[in-house]
């Protein structure tokens, strides 16, 4: 009885619910990880989405926006970049709209210093959509790509608090319609690259009208009846150039409705592949042949349709290897009725599907954000969906989907996902036109927060509240010899017996990015044993008995 009533300790030490004494007993009690809503008085976050929304119902005021976390100003503490909707072809605001930058002040609060930094867009063609991060000329200061309906935006990081417009330089603009930006090394040359999800042709002067011709109603038009895309691959030439490798990659001839897409490695051979949703058609996995050269596999890996063969509504996407057996998986969120996915790797470039809970809790929602991440610092990846209906008149329709949906937590017990959104904190009893998502220690203690954004409301700033009650080391990669982000670089540690692996991934999520450190988790152990790092150049590095609770800079080539 004495070993079984220890094991039970362990295990929900690990599984991330914590042990504390109840009050006036000395008997533990489980108390759970949860999120707390960090309100605009104490966050300074003033910020709030502007969708252009009209009653035409233009498809882009639907599926934004967009943002992420990153440290634009090096000072060890996560900004937040927020994208917002501009003047277009169809939306002339009366008054002006831009992106928000907003600086970290290492205090819980955040203070606005767009104009000064230079990133405010909101110009003819800028109808925002979502943003993407990393140094991709490796001057140790991270850039900024914005996406938009009309014309994308690359600025570059000066290092002094401004950035420059170098679209045109660059050679990145990607004209009509981008939605999500993933940057990669695909070539292993040490340079990361670029590559641009390109959503459907169209124009605010169209003609195409979608909803109840008796009643005069417009609703949002199903992306189906709109033509396919080829999305953009950049491949980084550097001196700040890009050279447009799209068509002879093979990217070009795979022409979607794109919009999420994540960077990883799938059959475990050391090239960058990338899983790509797509909206009304078949989900694309580019697998990397080497030689600058992808072959398309959605179908032949089985995660391009359904189970019954329908393509569907693809948003947003990550990656992670969720059952801990070495082999990248993959999942993706869809609309209303046709499920979100959960693609276990075969480990023969298969896939087979096995949502679990997510399949029944996600059957009424869309899904748009999402991200694996140890929200518990147990070592595994648990996974946030945040959520909403494209069609702000789908009540009209339907009696059982609504338009604000609910955020849904699942934590990982031993490779599979039980739904704790219930015990995560108030915020999951409420609904929220959620879009994009993005995770980050904002607040620097060893736990993972999450950003949304909603659209044409506020961003919903989460605070995790007991996810470091766990132990944890944090790290901060910095390449010599591999690209700047190590994107591919696998990471191993060791604690209380157990091995723990994570591949970094790039991208994901819907139209945002992510803090770029690694936390690692161990659960309940004291003490990690060791920490090998294989970076994409090859080189591995191998740290001995850490300091815990820390975040630690690792140089490749150098670590100890």
């Amino acid at each position: 009885m004495k070993y079984y009533c220890s094991a039970v300790i362990l295990a929900l030490l690990v599984s991330g619910t914590v042990l504390q004494p109840r009050a006036g007993s000395t008997a533990p009690v489980a108390t759970p990880v949860t999120f707390a809503e960090v309100p605009s008085t104490q966050s300074k976050i003033t910020w709030v989405h502007d969708n252009g929304r009209s009653e035409l119902r233009h498809l882009p005021e639907t599926c934004g926006g967009g943002g992420l976390f990153f440290d634009f100003d090096n000072d060890g503490w996560m900004d937040i970049y927020l994208v917002n909707s501009g003047p277009s072809d169809f939306y002339n605001p009366k008054t002006p709209i831009k992106n928000a930058l907003y600086r970290n002040n290492g205090d819980g609060s955040f203070t606005d210093v767009t104009d000064k930094a230079g990133v405010a867009c909101g110009r003819m063609g800028h109808f925002g959509m979502g943003a993407a991060a990393a140094d991709y000329d490796g001057d140790g200061w991270q850039d900024l790509y914005v996406t938009n309906y009309g014309s994308n935006v690359l600025f570059h990081n000066n290092g002094n608090g401004t950035f420059s417009n170098v679209t045109d330089t660059a050679g990145v603009a990607a004209p009509n319609w981008s939605t999500c930006a993933t940057w990669f090394d695909y070539d292993n040359d040490s340079k990361l690259d670029l590559f641009v999800s390109s959503f459907v042709q169209y124009s605010g002067t169209g003609t195409i009208f979608c909803g109840d011709n008796r009643a005069g109603r417009r609703y949002y038009c199903v992306p189906r009846v709109f033509k396919p895309r080829s999305s953009f691959l950049f491949k980084n030439e550097g001196s700040g150039k890009f050279l447009d490798v799209s068509k002879d990659s093979g990217i070009a001839a795979a022409q979607g409705k794109s919009f999420g897409a994540v960077a990883t490695d799938v059959n475990n051979d050391g090239l960058m592949d990338l899983f790509v949703a797509n909206d009304t058609l078949a989900n694309f996995l580019f697998v990397n042949k080497g030689k600058g050269k992808f072959e398309e596999a959605g179908l032949l890996s089985g995660v391009a349709y359904s189970d019954s063969g329908a393509p569907r509504s693809g948003m947003g996407v990550d990656a992670a290897d969720y059952d801990n057996d070495g082999w990248q998986d993959l999942f993706v969120a869809n609309i209303d009725q046709e499920l979100f996915s959960l693609y276990q790797n075969q480990k023969d470039l298969t896939f087979i599907d096995k949502p679990g809970e997510i399949g029944p809790a996600t059957r009424l929602l869309s899904g748009w954000g999402l991200r694996f991440f140890d929200y518990d610092n147990d070592g595994d990846p648990d996974l946030i969906l945040a959520n909403g209906h494209p069609d702000d008149m789908v009540e009209i329709q339907s009696l059982k989907v609504k338009y604000k949906e609910p955020l849904l937590m699942f934590e990982n017990v031993k490779g599979t996902y039980k739904n704790v959104s219930s015990a995560s904190g108030a915020v999951f009893a409420k609904d929220f036109p959620a879009r994009g998502l993005s995770v980050a220690d904002y607040d620097n203690d060893g736990d993972l927060d999450v950003l949304i954004i909603n659209n044409g409301e506020a961003p919903l700033l989460l605070k995790n509240e007991g996810g470091n009650r766990n132990n944890w080391v944090g790290l901060n990669l910095v390449a010599t010899k591999s690209n700047p982000a190590a994107v591919g670089a696998m990471i191993t540690w060791e604690a209380g017996g157990v091995k723990y692996k994570r591949l970094k991934t790039a991208g994901g999520s819907y139209l945002s990015s992510h803090d770029p450190r690694e936390v690692l988790g161990v659960g309940a152990a004291t003490k990690i044993d060791s920490i090998e790092i294989k970076w994409p150049s090859g080189r591995v590095d191998k740290i001995t008995n850490p300091p815990m609770r820390k975040y630690l800079k690792v140089v490749e080539g150098a670590a100890q």
